[in-house]
Parts: C-alpha cells; structure tokens; sequence
C-alpha cells in the first residue's frame, strides 16, 4: 500500500544546485550554495562526529539542508499538490552516492514523505569540509537505545518511561537547542546537542509552510547518531493520534502526512542499508496508545517528568507572547490535543500556560487572557481546525463510512510493522474508541456552551 500521489511534471521542475560557492550552477538553476544558504555547524558536526569521520553521513546531513531549502522556498500550487524538483548536490563520496541502490532509495523515501517528484543527482565537491572529531572516546556504559528529543510532551513522557525500562544507555538526539545540556563536562550529554546544519533563506524567500521536509531532516539526523553510537534501535515518541491522525484525517488536497509514520521510517532504513550496509530500526512503543495514556504511564513512575516547561504549541514567539512572556497559545490542533490529553492523565496544568487560559468560553475570542491584543483571523482558524481535527478524528471510531479508511491506513501500518492487517486493524479501532471516550469526557468537563463543544457539535462529520 503507498500514499497517494498527484501529478507533478518533470518538464516544469524547479532546478536547484546545492554546490559551493564557486562552483558551476546549471542554466536555469537556484542556487543554494554551501557556506551561504546552507551553514553546517561546526560545534554541531563536534557533538555528532566525536569518534570519527564519516564523509558520507556529513554528505547526508548537506543533502537533507538542501531538501528543506527546496521544500520551503517552492510554494505548492493552488490547485493539487505536488512540485517537481531537479536537485543536484556537491559530495564527497561521489560513487557512493551514485550507486542506484542508494539513489534510488533516497528518491523513494523523499516522494512518500513529501508527495512530490524528485529528481536528485551528485557532483564532487571541491574541498572537503573541514574534520572534525578524531578522537575516540571510550563509555563505560553500552549505548542501546536512540531518541529523537524535544521539549514536547512526548518526548518527555517516552523519554522517562524508556530510561526506567532500559536502566540506562539512553541517547537522547535533540532536535532544537533547548534542553540541550551544553555546560555539561560529561562528553555523553554533549553528543547529538542540537540539529548540525542551518538553512538560510534571503527575504521573502520562505513561502511554503507545509514543511513536510522536516520528517525527513529528523529521520535523518536520528539515523546518523544511531550510525556513529553503533546503535540499532530508534524509539519513535509519538502516541497514537500523532503517529496515524494526520493521516487518517487529512485536510482537502494536501499528501497524507507521513512524518513519523513507521511507513516512511522504514524507508528512511532501506537508505542507510544502502548507504552504510547497517540500517537502524524504528520502533514504535506508544503507536497504540493515546497521548493521554502515555501521559498517564510516565505520571505513575517513581519519579515523573516535569511538564511545566515542555511545550506543544504551533505559534510562534511573537503571536503567543503576553506582558513580554511567551505562553503557548492552547487552541491550536497540538495545544488542544495536549490539553485533551493532559485532562484524561489528571494532570492539572496553570490556566496562565496558555493565551485561551478559557475554554469554556461561549465565543473563541473570549477565552483569551483578559488584555490579549493579537488576535487574528489565522488565530481564530487555527482554534477552529484545533477543534475540528479531534472530533474528526474520534468520529471515525464505530462509523461505517469511514471504515473502508480506517482499514487502509491499518493494513499500510501492518506491513510497515510487520504484524498481521487483522491486528494493526483491532489496535486502531481501539485507540480510536479510547481517543473519542477522551474527548468526549474532555468536552463534559468545559461548561455546555463553550465554543469547543459548539464547534464540535456542528461538524460536517457529528455522529
């Protein structure tokens, strides 16, 4: 089973070459040149190439910049979805790359996730990027387990209840700044501090927002620590809604979004067999699990994480922030699942967390902190599609309609975990049928007029 797929023609492709700065650029092309859109950060190439260097593992961190150069700076086309890209790359291992085993595997992995044609081809570079990492250093404690890390709820949670069940050898891959611990003398919490790359884009240049890119630069990045830690395993965070409700529920033409769907991992694995001849295997422990069950098993460790600083929000700084503090803004589709799950964990969050401190409210823009003077009419959307999203979602549990839906995405999930179609297929109603009692319950608990439950109680698809 594949995910759908729109027409795109090779004959309008936008042409980009990711090459250094005095390199040849084909007619016609964008170039996103290395060392000016395309930065690799040398203390981020330090804390990932701390044994040694791996010339084609630092080629795929440049070629996944330069995706996400050509993924945000094309925006999709009004009708339909899809672009055609002609990407070409400056490597080092130019044969490696070459190899139709290798290309053939990231061009594959790049049209699932992304939904768009992609034509990728290598030239060597010039110069190779300056070493780094040549040293070896020796741990006493075995690496088992890698994480990608972030200072969402998720990431938390997982992150808590899989160094409980593993007694260590936990290798936490941040995928941000934060939460990394850059003071700290002991080189294991260095490793993997934060993302090696920066792509930059000139004035007016980023246009698209969809950023299906992003899966792949996180796969990619968690795949490469797993590489130079010599570990196999990988340990996805996502619960379930997260994992399979973008692609259950998906919004007018978009791709369905594969992000941190085991089918598009499993992609990301057949790239590094190709590439390196060891792939790293994704698992997936809270795919049949709800965020607010996974919340709730992280709750009744010995030691629980700390929530107050983890955040779930889509806005940015500026649209969220309030008497010069940044909150996040709790009506957004991730807000709203956080609160949701929160609610069905009993944990009790500070009303002062989020700008809608309200979701009682009978209207949108009266849950807003008293004083709040940037609203917007993409604010007030995005509280409509927050809403919208899980009563969709949960409407799926026990409808006919949607079943022939709910069984495709089960089968696409069985194979990519290799477990029989009539198991995915039980495990999904069931989480479905868990999500739907939670936000029902959710709903029950914000007074009847609240414009949560109005809005729920009108959508196109109420049972």
């Amino acid at each position: 089973m594949t995910a759908r797929t729109y027409h795109a023609s090779s004959e309008t492709a936008f042409v980009v070459d990711a090459v250094e700065l005095d390199a040849d650029v084909r007619d016609g092309a964008i170039a996103a040149n290395l060392g000016s859109a395309i930065n690799l950060s040398i203390a981020g190439l330090e804390s990932y190439f701390y044994t040694g260097w791996r010339p084609e593992l630092v080629d795929l961190l440049v070629i996944a910049a330069a995706v996400e150069y050509c993924d945000l700076s094309v925006k999709r086309p009004a009708w339909g979805w899809a672009r055609s890209f002609d990407l070409r790359v400056a490597v080092h291992s130019l044969n490696r790359w070459e190899d139709p085993a290798v290309h053939n595997a990231l061009e594959d992995a790049l049209s699932f996730l992304t939904g768009d044609q992609w034509i990728v081809s290598f030239v060597q570079r010039k110069r190779d990027i300056e070493r780094v990492g040549q040293g070896s250093l020796g741990f006493d404690v075995r690496d088992r387990v890698i994480m990608p890390y972030s200072d969402g709820v998720d990431s938390r949670a997982v992150s808590a209840l899989v160094d409980n069940a593993e007694k260590g050898g936990l290798v936490r891959v941040r995928l941000g700044t934060k939460g990394a611990d850059t003071h700290s003398k002991d080189p294991r919490e260095r490793r993997f501090m934060s993302v090696p790359y920066q792509v930059r884009f000139d004035v007016g240049q980023r246009v698209e927002s969809s950023a299906r890119s992003r899966g792949f630069k996180f796969a990619v990045i968690t795949g490469i620590a797993a590489a130079l830690a010599n570990v196999e395993r990988i340990v996805v965070t996502e619960s379930g809604q997260g994992a399979l409700g973008p692609i259950l529920v998906t919004l007018g033409q978009s791709h369905p979004d594969y992000r941190v769907h085991p089918a598009f991992t499993r992609r990301i694995e057949a790239l590094f067999e190709a590439l390196t001849g060891k792939a790293p295997h994704y698992e997936y422990p809270r795919i049949w699990s709800t965020k607010g069950e996974t919340v709730a098993a992280a709750q009744k460790l010995a030691q629980p994480p700390n929530w107050a600083n983890t955040r779930s929000c889509w806005q940015g700084a500026r649209q969220v922030s309030f008497e010069h503090k940044r909150r996040q803004c709790g009506i957004c589709a991730a807000c709203m699942l956080r609160r949701l799950s929160m609610h069905a964990a009993g944990v009790e969050e500070p009303a002062a967390n989020y700008i809608w401190e309200d979701l009682s409210a009978p209207e949108i823009e009266k849950g807003a902190v008293v004083g709040f003077k940037l609203m917007t009419p993409s604010l007030r959307e995005h509280a409509i599609a927050g809403v919208l999203h899980l009563d969709h979602l949960a409407s799926l549990s026990g409808s006919a309609i949607h079943r022939r839906a709910v069984a495709r995405v089960a089968r696409e999930t069985a194979d990519a975990l290799r477990m029989s179609s009539a198991e995915a297929e039980a495990n999904l109603l069931a989480l479905l049928a868990r999500h739907r009692a939670e936000w029902l319950a959710f709903q029950e608990s914000l007074r009847p007029n609240s414009f949560v439950a109005k809005l729920a109680q009108v959508s196109p698809w109420q049972r």
